[in-house]
């Protein structure tokens, strides 16, 4: 083995079948990497956290460590809260050369990973409805980063044309618009009569239920469409294959972030307020303190809007009360903190996070 350490980041959630859905992918990059020392830690909530399983690589005597972000795409979380904490491990250690690696991004592994879950979802639906008469509906974390939700649209494109569907709609679980309920209602009124719904994620966790849930309740208000839930990415062997090329971007410099429509350097359509704001993390007030097992349909489906106070929706800590993170898993802050957020621009768009007050 070399002494090159291979840090694998999540995000961490309340929630321990999506850690261990995490721990679960971590053990495939480690089997996939047998050269490396690979590890994993979280960001928040679950434990080990990622400081401490940093220490576990240098004390094994790993003087090279890769850090790689668990998560599909590069919103708050790869931007701003994991380098804070990589940087500031890094400046406390100087001894190490600590190099941190690029999300998963656009890729053709990934998209074919979806695909996988796509057709997995309608062979067991029955070929009683053609790929003509369905309409796919790919439902994506959502962020207040325009560019990680775009990443969305062009997901759902490609599985849209590559599989050959009448149509296809983008929902978002939460922070932007359209919501997955309102997103739903729209898709049941064009006259498809199966609607299978995708949710392009990692891990399980409190969103994917709520997904689901949406798509049970918009169906009992539609029984004449047969909807469809689609198993979400998880450990996907692609998915494993993905991971493996970002440690290996990084080992070899070619490590490249897409910084073309970062709305912190370039004018963003609606997001021009935010060039050049500081990029940091509030996360350490969540750090490790503990998950729990939560059964299917155990959440409430408001419980992440925000009532009342504004700390939600910036570059740093995207709450709706839960945060953006590009992918991985979600939480809900009620915690009283003031973190000083820029706030989302359109935080009160009808079909976004307000929307659910109505339930």
């Amino acid at each position: 083995m070399t002494n090159i350490g291979i840090m694998v980041c999540g995000h961490g959630s309340r929630d321990e079948d999506a850690v261990s859905e995490f721990q679960s992918v971590a053990d495939g990059i480690r089997a996939r990497l047998p050269q490396y020392d690979v590890d994993s830690g979280f960001l928040e909530f679950a434990t080990p956290i990622i400081r401490e399983r940093l220490d576990a690589l240098r004390e094994r005597g790993n003087k090279r460590i890769i850090a790689v972000p668990g998560m599909l795409f590069a919103a708050g979380h790869v931007k701003n809260d994991l380098p804070s904490v990589i940087n500031t491990y890094a400046a406390q250690h100087p001894e190490l050369d600590i190099t941190y690696g690029r999300d998963l991004g656009m890729d053709m592994k990934l998209i074919r990973a979806a695909g996988d879950r796509v057709r997995e979802a309608m062979a067991e639906a029955g070929d009683h409805i053609s790929a003509e008469e369905t309409l796919l509906v790919v439902v994506g974390r959502g962020a207040s980063d325009p560019d990680a939700n775009s990443n969305i649209s062009k997901v759902c494109r490609l599985l849209w044309e590559g599989l050959g569907f009448g149509w296809a709609e983008v929902a978002y679980s939460g922070v932007t618009f359209p919501l997955v309920e309102p997103g739903l209602q729209h898709a049941a009124k064009l006259g498809y009569k199966r609607i299978i719904v995708f949710p392009y994620f990692l891990f399980t966790g409190i969103l994917v239920r709520r997904i689901y849930h949406y798509a049970d309740q918009v169906a009992a208000e539609h029984p004449d469409i047969e909807f469809v839930k689609a198993p979400y990415l998880n450990d996907h062997p692609l998915v494993l294959d993905a991971f493996a090329d970002r440690v290996q971007e990084a080992l070899e410099g070619a490590n490249n972030m897409n910084c073309l429509m970062c709305k912190y350097r370039e004018q963003v359509l609606g997001f021009e307020a935010e060039i050049g704001l500081p990029q940091e993390s509030h996360h350490h007030h969540v750090e490790g303190i503990g998950t729990g097992k939560i059964e299917d349909g155990e959440f409430d489906p408001t419980e992440h809007v925000h009532h009342g106070h504004d700390h939600s929706h910036d570059h740093k800590h995207d709450h709706q009360h839960d945060h953006d993170h590009g992918n991985s898993d979600e939480h809900s802050h009620d915690d009283g903190h003031d973190h000083d957020h820029h706030p989302y621009p359109h935080a009160d768009h009808p079909l976004g996070p307000r929307s659910m007050l109505k339930k």
